[in-house]
């Protein structure tokens, strides 16, 4: 059995921040009143302890301009502390408290300034090489299974994309390889912004029947000509799902009674549907349009696998249908090949 390859390094992400900027801002505002606060209260219980070089008497106006003067610089000398107590004060507390609000404002101007600045520069880079890439929208259970068989299939990670909202699910992405981008896969933007339009493919598995399909009509008007496929699970949504635009409908739990029904009809049979399915398996199922070599040919002679069936436009043909006697320009094959 082949060993899966594993793939190291740090992937890039588009990361979109769902909490509201406002809220952020307010809280660092709050955080800073509060330690200027501190600092003022201690000041004014210590205002014995303070000397004013000019008029020699500390008032309430002395100790809010000696405060803040203190805090953002480390004093013009006109206000001095001269007590023991005060300059305690001014080392123990007054001096940490200046590191932390200055770190507050560097940190405020990196989110709202150069962040966004530097994020957009970045996804700009991204986008670039975004091209017949794999869109994942969902990173569940069937998501993140599909994204390690892509990639034990060979795939280079970064040619994979994957949409979640939950930061929690884009950190385990991430740590498979994938480029990442938090955000909701329903919106426009979001799909246009990993370039959904350039993809080869995009899967879409977002647990609930109701937002994949959304996903899908959002996807299909994204990308009119991409495949798509997308998890269901329920019977009755895969009808929609098809009406929405989406290629493939895969309902785990139907797929999953096949292996049921079939083992029961042989112990190997379910073992072989698996084999087929698993990139670790012995053989694989693959598709591919027909060479020139084999037009006129029956399916039987091709010599890449065994031929199961073909596709002529929209109508499938097994090998045993008289249109698989000749092959035709265009037609797609389905077989099986024996692994590597």
């Amino acid at each position: 059995m082949a060993r899966p390859v594993r793939h190291r390094g740090v992937a890039p992400s588009l990361r979109r921040n769902t909490a509201p900027s406002w809220a952020a801002l307010v809280w660092r505002v709050l955080l800073v009143a509060g330690l200027i606060g501190i600092a003022l209260a201690g000041h004014w219980i210590e205002r014995d302890g303070l000397r004013d070089n000019i008029d020699g008497s500390i008032s309430v106006v002395d100790v809010i301009y000696f405060t803040m003067i203190t805090i953002t610089t480390v004093g013009y000398g006109d206000i001095v502390p001269v007590t023991d107590g005060a300059r305690l004060f001014d080392t123990f507390v007054v001096t940490p408290i200046r590191l932390f609000v200055w770190l507050i404002f560097l940190g405020s101007a990196y989110q709202f300034l150069l962040r966004g600045v530097l994020e957009k520069w970045k996804m700009r880079s991204i986008q670039r090489n975004l091209s017949a890439h794999t869109v994942v929208a969902g990173f569940g259970t069937s998501g993140e299974e599909a994204v390690s068989e892509l990639i034990r299939r060979g795939a280079d990670p970064q040619t994979i994309v994957v949409i979640d909202p939950r930061a929690e699910a884009t950190a385990a992405a991430e740590a498979a390889g994938a480029v990442v981008i938090e955000g909701d896969a329903t919106r426009n933007v979001t799909l246009e912004a990993v370039r959904a339009n350039q993809a080869s493919s995009i899967l879409v598995s977002a647990g609930r029947d109701d937002t994949s399909i959304l996903i899908v009509l959002t996807a299909r008007r994204i990308a009119p000509d991409v495949p798509i496929s997308v998890v269901i699970r329920s019977e009755d949504n895969e009808v929609l799902a098809r009406q929405a635009g989406a290629n493939t409908v895969i309902n785990p739990a139907s797929f999953a009674g096949l292996l049921l029904a079939g083992s029961r009809h042989g112990p190997h049979i379910a073992d072989y549907l698996a084999d087929l399915a698993n990139a670790g398996g012995r053989v694989s199922l693959t598709e591919r349009t027909v060479t020139a070599d084999e037009i006129g040919q029956p399916l039987s002679a091709i010599r890449t696998g065994l031929g199961l069936r073909i596709y002529r436009g929209t109508e499938p043909y097994g090998y045993w249908d008289p249109q698989a006697a000749s092959l035709m320009a265009g037609d797609v094959i389905v077989e099986v090949e024996r692994r590597c």
